[in-house]
């Protein structure tokens, strides 16, 4: 069995998803604090999954999981993930991040479960002092998210030395997109991704939205982002898992597509697919906002095989979808 922590999120649930499309028997661990129960009885039509509502940060709640379950290996996407808010109050995600996640490997080391894939960040690079960005990029994270992060994958080489726990690291730079079928999607109380903001105000008055910038050296003076889909994202998870079941070593990796999408692109995009105009504000650079934030992939496909097959119109046509669903049109 797979345990997935934070399962009943964004990026966790739609990997439950492929993990119970190839036959894997899941068991969800989630607080629900940003996560959903909804989503967690969505996913039980479809495969043979489990839910255990605990906390990370409770040492008793996860190992009631391992002593009354046969885990094989962890997929750990439960963590708190906002720059901003990271920034304001540090001691929450360095708790739930940092010190529940040891919480979590040593209760895997008492139990004898030794792989586990972890949802690691581009946040880690902090400033890019080249783009695209590759692996060997230096980590320099500029905010408690990042820093928490990079403090884990650390933590995971050394347990790793010392007894053997091997991870893989998949460090993500932008995420966008839905399941296909519209089961599940983002679903964030309050959203603060670009994307689905600018879907969901299509459903209501609309609103004028800021554009940070347009003097940048970039293809059209706007910041360029490396949008990667969920359903790629899912599937090199997947490959991150079966490389750990086949014996690989202790590993990380950039997921994104090498390409990049500028922000007046992402807002063309979103016109395209909605057909509505969508009102923006030309606005100054914002303190911190690189230029540009593109991965290097070149090891994820050399290792995992994995290839990015969705580009940004397949991920906002996804999203938007998903919106439509919640706003019942």
């Amino acid at each position: 069995m797979i345990l997935v922590t934070g399962g009943a999120g964004y990026i966790g649930s739609h990997c439950v998803l492929e993990l119970i499309k190839n036959k894997y028997d899941v068991l969800i661990f989630d607080n629900l604090s940003t996560g959903h129960a909804e989503t967690v009885e969505t996913l039980k039509k479809y495969g043979n999954v489990r839910f255990i509502q605990g906390d990370l940060q409770n040492i008793y709640d996860i190992k009631k999981v391992f002593a009354n379950n046969e885990i094989d290996a962890v997929l750990h996407f439960a963590a708190f993930s906002l720059v901003g808010e990271s920034v304001k109050n540090p001691r929450k995600y360095y708790m739930n991040n940092v010190y529940g996640t040891l919480n979590l490997l040593n209760t895997m080391l008492d139990y004898n479960v030794k792989k586990i894939v972890f949802s690691s960040t581009a946040a880690t690079y902090g400033e890019p002092k080249y783009v695209p960005i590759d692996e060997k990029h230096p980590q320099e994270p500029i905010n408690p998210y990042g820093q928490t992060k990079l403090m884990l994958e650390k933590i995971m080489d050394d347990y790793d030395k010392a007894y053997g726990l091997k991870s893989v690291r998949l460090r993500y730079f932008n995420v966008a997109g839905a399941d296909e079928q519209c089961r599940i999607g983002e679903w964030h109380e309050p959203e603060s991704h670009l994307i689905p903001n600018i879907l969901k105000s299509t459903f209501s008055d609309g609103k004028t939205f800021k554009m940070f910038g347009e003097d940048y050296d970039t293809k059209d003076g706007t910041c360029v982002r490396d949008y990667i889909d969920m359903a790629d994202l899912t599937n090199a998870h997947l490959l991150a898992f079966k490389y750990l079941e086949n014996g690989g070593e202790t590993n990380f990796f950039n997921l994104g597509t090498k390409e990049g999408s500028s922000v007046k692109e992402v807002f063309a995009a979103c016109e395209k697919i909605t057909g509505k105009k969508i009102p923006i504000e030309i606005c100054p650079r914002r303190a911190g906002d690189p230029a540009t934030l593109v991965a290097d992939n070149t090891k994820a496909k050399n290792i995992l095989g994995w290839y990015p097959n969705y580009n940004l119109e397949d991920s906002i046509t996804h999203a938007y979808n998903w919106e439509k669903k919640l706003n019942h049109v």
